[in-house]
């Protein structure tokens, strides 16, 4: 979310600060990590208790747990609560997100680009250096003046890699670089959540008698 890329749900009103007005703190997401760092520490408790009396039911075992189970199951349902909120109003900013892999994707690229070009009759090693020398001046572009990336614009100036300025486009696409990602997305959506989502549907027709405030 401090990318601006994703965010959990935000409504009309809702105050993100109560100091900066303009800020969408992530609410929800914050009070499921502090939950969990407390869930995350109880074992410690019950480890403690073994290590001493190996659980013979004495009072400095049952009174201990009498306030770290149902504690903890308290504060996990909760969690799951505010996930499911999240999740359900989940946003997606997909714009942002292509800005920010095209600004980072020409550096990507070069290597495809650079084996195009020894694929058409280009030396590997003076391809190379050039990519190397483009690449340090354009990040010294990105860094010390604040510009976008101009690897391609300087890439495409290059007579060195003449061979593929009318493929430069393609040769930066998102979708080169992804590899099997949708295939593995959509194998794992059939086989391992869309199973879990038959077998309870019925729980998901009851109504949550739950509510989730910010």
């Amino acid at each position: 979310s401090n990318l601006k890329e994703v965010e959990e749900p935000f409504s009309k009103t809702q105050i993100g600060s109560s100091a900066m007005a303009y800020k969408r703190n992530p609410m929800r997401s914050e009070r499921v990590c502090s939950l969990a760092r407390y869930v995350m520490g109880l074992p410690n408790a019950a480890a403690n208790t073994h290590a001493n009396q190996w659980f013979e039911r004495t009072l400095d075992d049952s009174a201990i747990r009498r306030i770290y189970l149902p504690e903890g199951f308290l504060a996990v349902d909760v969690i799951l609560n505010l996930l499911s909120n999240i999740g359900d109003g989940l946003h997606v900013w997909p714009a942002v997100i292509k800005a920010r892999v095209m600004s980072e994707l020409p550096f990507m690229s070069t290597e495809v680009i650079l084996m195009e070009c020894v694929k058409k009759g280009g030396d590997r090693q003076e391809l190379h250096e050039a990519i190397r020398v483009h690449s340090m001046d354009a990040g010294a572009v990105v860094k010390g003046e604040g510009k976008p990336n101009d690897l391609m614009e300087r890439i495409a100036k290059d007579p060195m890699f003449k061979a593929v300025h009318d493929d430069l486009d393609r040769l930066i696409d998102p979708v080169l670089f992804v590899g099997r990602a949708p295939e593995q997305v959509d194998e794992f959506i059939t086989e391992e959540v869309n199973p879990v989502i038959e077998a309870n549907k019925a729980l998901l027709n009851v109504e949550s008698v739950d509510d989730v405030n910010v």
